[in-house]
């Protein structure tokens, strides 16, 4: 799948975001979500990589992982994409 890229608003938190594409003449509908997770929340604080690691192994199947963002010291932003969308 090819990508481009769309200018969200900035906010610290969960987004939901509902797009319509139009790919020769077609509609397409893609769901994505993007959420920021803390590292004080991880569970098993051992490295940062395994604190990804296990926020993807527990999150809501019905959503894959599509983009991990630039982290900052305090937070990791993770972008899912709806699966079968």
């Amino acid at each position: 799948m090819g990508s481009i890229a769309i200018p969200l608003p900035t906010t610290q938190g969960h987004q939901d975001i509902e797009v319509d594409i139009r790919v020769n003449g077609e509609l397409q509908k893609q769901n994505y979500r993007m959420e920021v997770f803390y590292w004080k929340d991880c569970y098993h604080r051992h490295n940062r990589a395994e604190c990804i690691r296990e926020i993807l192994n527990n999150y809501d199947k019905a959503w894959q992982l599509y983009y991990i963002g630039m982290p900052t010291d305090d937070y990791v932003p993770i972008t899912f994409v709806k699966r079968g969308a």
